[in-house]
């Protein structure tokens, strides 16, 4: 699963096979601050949210610890923010000298725009740092044929999440199909549990669903076609049904009441799931560690459930195929004097996925993208899950990166805004096509 030994395939593409190259996103704190540092100390950027913010914390810690002449300064921000904090300093100039990001879309831009440093040769220099990861990592930190980014983290499908207290409340069995979802409605319904959890204010969390009732419906190749820029992609039947069936949802109130106010930065939509309030969850596999944390005994006492997203009737898209992040990317600020950029390179080759990373993202619900990581999740934490995660990737025919990440920042903000409205019932389906379109390849 290679990636260079596949056909072109856009962001999609990591193929079947239990051999078969893995990677994740997760979201990692500490103040504000402006990038740059002085001499050669380095800044880095990245995402709060635990258990991924301590993880990344913990490296760079052990890097200072280990280098008291290279110092790297290290800020987290809460995801939209930071894509926002991210997008102005790197227009400024004043982006951090490490840049924690999700690859595809948003580093070809930076690319373009001159803002972040190649790193072809580093690698090529750097030959053991790059076969110790995942091949299929470097798809999204490539761009044009040459790699801007240091794939790093874990493999982090979305899945769907559930209660299993609360399917032994209704007597009944995990969706197995779309239909399965809309009969399973008025029963959560009528016992006052919501059917899913949403966090409907943070709109990407209302893109997964989407993902997968485009993927069920009409197959990878729907998508593929608006990210390839084919004129008026988004009119594909297969789109219109799949924009339909989603505001059906809604309207059946499928989703907790007053989801479009839920804030996932808060983990408010986790914690409606690990309360029992809701019986059901779309989200990726990086929220396993906070609920882990956070829920009390809802993991620990084997109440989660977890399943890939089910087919559609009649749908064409393969049921193995996934979405999400196959990796999280860093990248170096082209801005950044030689010596902070030496320090980066410096925390890839020696701090970045070190074994004690490994073995924390292990002991959180996480696969690394670490060649071997595999051979290790009979003795972590949480087998099970993690060897669900293992295969759900590797067996996927396509795993597709998150919509926002590989389109464009401008396209990805019309995507975002357009999908919060068609959930709040503001837009029709075809609205949103017709909307969605205009902006096809900007």
């Amino acid at each position: 699963m290679a990636y260079s030994s596949m056909s072109r395939r856009g962001f999609l593409g990591l193929a079947a096979g239990a051999g078969a190259g893995m990677a994740l996103a997760a979201c990692g704190s500490s103040g504000p601050s402006q990038g740059g540092g002085s001499g050669g100390e380095a800044s880095y950027w990245f995402l709060t949210a635990p258990p991924a913010e301590q993880i990344r914390t913990n490296t760079v810690n052990r890097f200072n610890q280990a280098n008291p002449d290279t110092q790297i300064k290290h800020n987290a921000f809460e995801n939209d923010a930071y894509k926002t904090k991210i997008r102005t300093a790197l227009g400024a100039g004043q982006a951090p000298t490490i840049i924690w990001g999700w690859g595809g879309g948003g580093l070809k831009s930076w690319v373009e725009a001159g803002q972040v440093d190649d790193l072809t040769d580093w690698f090529a220099q750097n030959a053991a740092v790059k076969d110790r990861l995942f091949p299929s990592s470097f798809g999204a930190a490539t761009v044009n044929g040459k790699i801007y980014a240091m794939p790093c983290e874990t493999v982090e499908p979305i899945v769907l999440f559930y209660d299993k207290r609360a399917f032994d409340r209704i007597g009944a069995e995990p969706p197995q199909s779309w239909g399965d979802i809309m009969d399973l409605v008025p029963k959560f319904n009528a016992k006052g549990i919501a059917p899913f959890s949403l966090a409907g204010q943070s709109r990407w969390t209302n893109m997964m669903w989407l993902e997968f009732l485009f993927d069920r419906i009409g197959g990878s190749e729907v998508f593929q076609a608006v990210f390839d820029g084919e004129k008026d992609a988004w009119s594909n039947p297969a789109s219109l049904d799949a924009l339909t069936k989603v505001q059906d949802l809604v309207k059946a109130n499928g989703f907790v009441k007053g989801f479009s106010s839920v804030v996932a930065d808060a983990n408010a939509d986790q914690a409606l799931l690990t309360t029992g309030k809701a019986a059901m969850m779309v989200h990726g596999t990086w929220t396993y560690g906070s609920m882990e944390q956070e829920g009390g005994d809802f993991v620990s006492g084997g109440n989660l459930g977890y399943m890939n997203f089910p087919p559609v009737d009649g749908g064409k898209g393969d049921p193995t195929n996934t979405v999400g992040n196959p990796a999280q990317y860093l990248s170096i600020s082209s801005k950044a004097t030689a010596e902070q950029k030496e320090t980066a390179k410096k925390f890839f080759s020696t701090a970045v996925l070190d074994d004690t990373e490994v073995g924390e993202w292990l002991n959180t619900g996480g696969v690394p993208i670490v060649k071997g990581s595999e051979g290790k999740i009979a003795s972590a934490k949480d087998p099970e899950f993690l060897e669900f995660i293992y295969q759900t990737a590797s067996n996927a025919k396509v795993f597709a990166q998150s919509w926002d990440q590989a389109l464009s920042p401008t396209a990805a903000e019309a995507l975002l805004d357009n999908i919060a409205k068609l959930f709040q019932l503001s837009i029709s389906p075809q609205q949103y096509v017709d909307n969605m379109n205009q902006v096809i390849g900007k």
